[in-house]
Order: structure tokens, then C-alpha cells, then sequence
């Protein structure tokens, strides 16, 4: 019977879940701390923390931190199935749907239309990042700049665009690098 209420639960979240992790959480918080009382709040609070620390979707590593929780392997299982499986079926229907009629000149339209739209999207949420990074949750004022976060950008920058580097690389860079700087930089200030 738990597997069942595992499955349905996080069925539900992986079909209403639209708009990413964060839109999600209420629905998480609402099946698993409010009506099946599987994770206090306290713990909810944790599951978030562990969900944004690991790769993967919030509502995936959800799914299977509170499967695992509550019904060991099988349970994180049952939860992720459960959890992922709207997302395939949605998934599969539009790309079914987009090889059958790509070809039609509406649909080309739509979504020529929808490209600026999707880039608008990222590079809003890029700047968003960029200025916490760079100024902090203080806003935008020059008394916030964070220079030792300019700098590590401008090298990340430099390294993606010029160099080529791989991402990867030049993520864990940047983190050694915010350690360094905590550590010289820091001490001095």
C-alpha cells in the first residue's frame, strides 16, 4: 500500500509541477508534509537543501530521498517512476506530434515566434544570477560590487569564450578560485 500511495503521490507532483523545481515545492511540501505527514517540516526544509546540493531535478531527487525514507530502495523507486513518468508521457506525445507536422508552416511560425521568447527566458535568469553573484541581496549600488566576483567572472568568461573550455573545468576553477580569494582576500578585509 505504500508503494501505491508513493507512486500517486509523486505521480500528482510530476504532472502539475509545471514551471520547474521551485513550482513544485508547494505541491512536494502539500503530499509529503501536510497530507501523508512522511517528512516533518524540519525535514522538508532539509530535503530542499539536499534536492539543491545534488544534480537532478528538485522534484526527482525529492521523489527519491523521500522514497528511499520511507520505503528504502523500492520506495525510491516507486516515487522517481512515479515522479518522472508524466514528464516521458508529455514528452513523448509532443515530439510525436512535432515530427509528424514539423513540417507545417504555422507550426514553424509558433515556434520562431517562441525562440526570442526562450531566450528572453535564460538570459533573464542569467542577469538575475550575474547580479546576486556581483552585488549581492543588497541590490545594485557600487558600495555592493563584489570585486573579487567580477574577477572570477571575467576569467570564466574569458576561459569559456576564448579558450574553449569545458564548463565543467571551469566550474570547479571558479570554486577553487572563491576559496583562495576567501582565504587571502578575506583575511586581509
Amino acid at each position: 500500500m505504500i508503494y501505491l500511495q508513493l507512486f500517486l503521490s509523486f505521480l500528482q507532483i510530476g504532472a502539475f509541477s509545471f514551471g520547474g523545481g521551485y513550482a513544485a515545492m508547494p505541491l512536494i511540501q502539500n503530499q509529503v508534509v501536510d497530507l501523508h505527514h512522511w517528512l516533518s517540516l524540519s525535514e522538508f526544509t532539509d530535503l530542499v537543501t539536499i534536492s539543491q546540493m545534488t544534480p537532478g531535478p528538485i522534484a526527482v531527487n525529492s521523489a527519491t530521498f523521500v522514497g528511499i525514507k520511507i520505503a528504502g530502495i523500492p520506495g525510491a523507486i516507486v516515487a522517481t517512476l512515479g515522479c518522472i513518468l508524466p514528464a516521458c508521457i508529455i514528452v513523448t506525445i509532443i515530439a510525436w506530434l512535432y515530427l509528424k507536422y514539423r513540417n507545417m508552416k504555422s507550426l514553424q511560425v509558433v515556434l520562431s515566434t517562441l525562440r526570442p521568447a526562450v531566450v528572453s527566458l535564460i538570459a533573464t535568469a542569467g542577469l538575475t544570477i550575474i547580479i546576486s553573484a556581483i552585488f549581492g541581496e543588497l541590490g545594485i549600488s557600487i558600495n555592493t560590487i563584489k570585486i573579487q566576483m567580477v574577477v572570477i567572472f571575467g576569467i570564466c568568461m574569458f576561459l569559456l569564450m576564448k579558450w574553449k573550455m569545458n564548463p565543467i573545468f571551469v566550474m570547479v576553477l571558479a570554486g577553487i578560485l572563491n576559496v583562495i580569494q576567501y582565504f587571502v582576500v578575506g583575511n586581509l578585509l
